[in-house]
C-alpha cells in the first residue's frame, strides 16, 4: 500500500482553525478589588460568560505590584463562569506560575479579522479589560410588557430586546441585539452587549442615563442633545462613536 493510499485512511487530521477566545487583562495585584469590580459590573448578569475559554493577559502588570496569586486569581475566573485555558506573562515568574497551572504560555497574541456578523466587545471595569470576538445576536426577541424600576436588571442574552413599558431612572436593560423601548427611556440602556457593533437602540422618549452600543457609551452626565431629549429617538455607532438622531 502507498503512503499516499495509507493516509486517507489515517484515524486523524490536521488542520488550522480559529476558536473565540476571551482576554482578560488583569491590572491590578488586589484579588479583592478585582472580584468587587467583576462582581458590580457581571453580578446581575450571571450567565453573562457560559464557561468561556479565557486567556489571562497580564502584559498591563504593574511591575510594582508584586506577585500574583495565580491559584486566587483562577479561582476568582472560574466563580463567573470564565475557564482559563492560557496566560500572557509580564515575567518569568507569571510563566512559571502558569505552567505549574497547567496553562498554556502564550507568547503573542494574532488579532483574527471580524465580519459584520463577528466584531470586538471591550467591556471595561476599573481594573479589567474583557475583550471577545463573539457572533451577532440572533433575530429572535425577548418582550418585557410591564415597568421597570430603579434596580432591576434585564439582560435579552442572543437576541434584541423589546419593552412595551417605561425604565425607570435606576433600571438597566440590556441585550447582544438591538433595544426597542416603547415608552419613555429614563435608566440605563445596553445594546451589542457583546460587541455587535450594528446594534442599535429605539426608544419613543429618550431621556436615558445611559446608552451604549458595543462597549461604547455614553452618561448623562454629557447632556443629551436638545433635538433627542424626551423625543422618539435611535442611536447606533459610527466610527466609534454613538450617534443619535430623532425618529
Amino acid at each position: 500500500m502507498s503512503s499516499r493510499t495509507a493516509a486517507k485512511h489515517l484515524s486523524f487530521e490536521i488542520k488550522n482553525v480559529h476558536l473565540p477566545l476571551m482576554s482578560v487583562l488583569v491590572k491590578s495585584a488586589d484579588l479583592a478589588l478585582l472580584g468587587n469590580d467583576l462582581q458590580q459590573r457581571f453580578g446581575d448578569t450571571p450567565d453573562f460568560f457560559d464557561n468561556d475559554p479565557v486567556l489571562i493577559d497580564l502584559q498591563s502588570w504593574d511591575s510594582q505590584a508584586g506577585p500574583l496569586d495565580m491559584s486566587e486569581l483562577l479561582q476568582l475566573l472560574k466563580r463567573f463562569r470564565m475557564n482559563p485555558v492560557a496566560l500572557r506573562a509580564a515575567n518569568a515568574s507569571q510563566e512559571a506560575a502558569a505552567t505549574l497551572a497547567g496553562l498554556f504560555v502564550a507568547q503573542e497574541l494574532r488579532a483574527i479579522p471580524g465580519s459584520a456578523a463577528q466584531e470586538t466587545v471591550r467591556e471595561v471595569v476599573r481594573e479589567v479589560e474583557v475583550v471577545r470576538e463573539v457572533s451577532a445576536a440572533s433575530p429572535s426577541a425577548m418582550v418585557i410588557d410591564k415597568p421597570l424600576r430603579s434596580g432591576q436588571h434585564v439582560y435579552a442574552k442572543g437576541r434584541d430586546l423589546v419593552v412595551l413599558a417605561m425604565v425607570n431612572p435606576g433600571a438597566e436593560i440590556m441585550a447582544d441585539g438591538h433595544i426597542h423601548v416603547y415608552a419613555p427611556l429614563r435608566g440605563k440602556a445596553i445594546a451589542g452587549a457583546k460587541g455587535d457593533a450594528t446594534a442599535r437602540i429605539f426608544t419613543t422618549s429618550l431621556e436615558a442615563e445611559l446608552v451604549s452600543i458595543a462597549g461604547v457609551y455614553r452618561t448623562s452626565e454629557t447632556a443629551l442633545p436638545k433635538d433627542v431629549l424626551g423625543k422618539p429617538a435611535q442611536v447606533w455607532l459610527a466610527d466609534d462613536k454613538l450617534q443619535m438622531r430623532g425618529l
